[in-house]
């Protein structure tokens, strides 16, 4: 194997239910890394299920694949971009400092793109004011406000008014505030993207779902509820959390929920997609692999660019 160039991680993204953990797991494994997730719920104690956290795929014992960014904060609390770059530094140096290959394993964009990109980011207040003025809209309007902006925002997370509400405020403090901004070193990465077809995506999270809520989903919101955490904030959540929440609740009844919920994702995924071209436009160099592949195949090909193994 000749070896050619060399970078600074391994980036493996795509829509929900591609297989990007599992997959990520195996190059990790056979590449002697170390997992940094890149997910904007997972970070949240006690939301597993919803999350998808799956942490059985990256074994146990001797061959337990390091995680990091996983499990990290208290359901109920809000986690932001900035936070997480910060972690994910941290997280980072430290695989660098063990000798291990980092591998970021994610399908929120923004998330992805903050570390690929180098965004040089400060923490935003709240500004109580602008809520209050933004409350009566409705989510579709505050989406299109949101569009209006140069500045980029995850708008794949965008499903419920208060983080479109929150995206807003966070897009106005930029565009009002002098910024003294905080330093990310820019990164070299091979970016994997899981390419998977329409239909199968469609009929992968259509299972997912039924799985899901088959493991306990809806016990594991009604165990956070009992917990202390609010309804509001599970909603905040979206997704899983949101429609599952507004059920227990007595908003909706169970087939208005899951009929809502598996809509909901596909639409999700397709956000997904959308940004995730959005990254190439952007001048990021995604190397797309066909999800359907053998696992060993893709880590294969993936080991191969990483190493520049060259065709002769």
């Amino acid at each position: 194997m000749e070896t050619l160039k060399r970078y600074d991680l391994i980036s493996i993204i795509g829509p929900t239910a591609c297989g990007k953990t599992s997959l990520a797991v195996e190059v990790a494994r056979a590449m002697g890394g170390e997992i940094l997730s890149a997910d904007s719920r997972q970070v949240y104690r006690g939301m597993d299920i919803g999350t998808g956290k799956d942490l059985s795929e990256y074994g146990d014992g001797a061959s337990r694949v390091p995680y990091h960014l996983i499990d990290i904060v208290d359901a109920g609390e809000k986690y932001n971009l900035f936070e997480f770059q910060r972690d994910f530094l941290e997280a980072y140096n430290g695989v660098n400092a063990r000798g291990a290959l980092p591998v970021l394993c994610g399908g929120s964009g923004l998330y992805v793109e903050s570390v690929l990109r180098g965004y040089r980011l400060i923490p935003v207040p709240e500004n109580p004011e602008l809520r209050e003025r933004l409350e009566n809209h409705s989510l579709e309007e505050l989406t299109a406000m949101l569009a209006t902006y140069k500045v980029l925002h995850n708008t794949t997370d965008v499903d419920t008014k208060k983080r479109a509400i929150r995206a807003i405020e966070i897009e106005e403090h930029y565009a009002r505030t002098p910024q003294q901004e905080r330093e990310f070193p820019l990164l070299s990465s091979l970016i994997i993207g899981l390419d998977v077809d329409r239909e199968v995506r469609r009929s992968r999270i259509s299972n997912r779902l039924k799985a899901r809520l088959d493991e306990g989903l809806v016990d594991e919101v009604r165990k956070l509820l009992d917990e202390g955490v609010s309804p509001e904030q599970l909603i905040y959540y979206g997704l899983e959390y949101k429609f599952v929440t507004l059920f227990l609740m007595g908003a909706m009844s169970f087939d208005e929920m899951y009929k809502g919920l598996e809509t909901a994702i596909h639409q999700f995924a397709k956000r997904q997609m959308t940004w995730f071209r959005g990254m190439e436009r952007r001048g990021l160099n995604i190397n797309w692999i066909d999800a359907s592949l053998p696992m060993a195949e893709k880590v294969e090909i993936i080991k191969n660019m990483y190493y520049g193994v060259s065709a002769t």
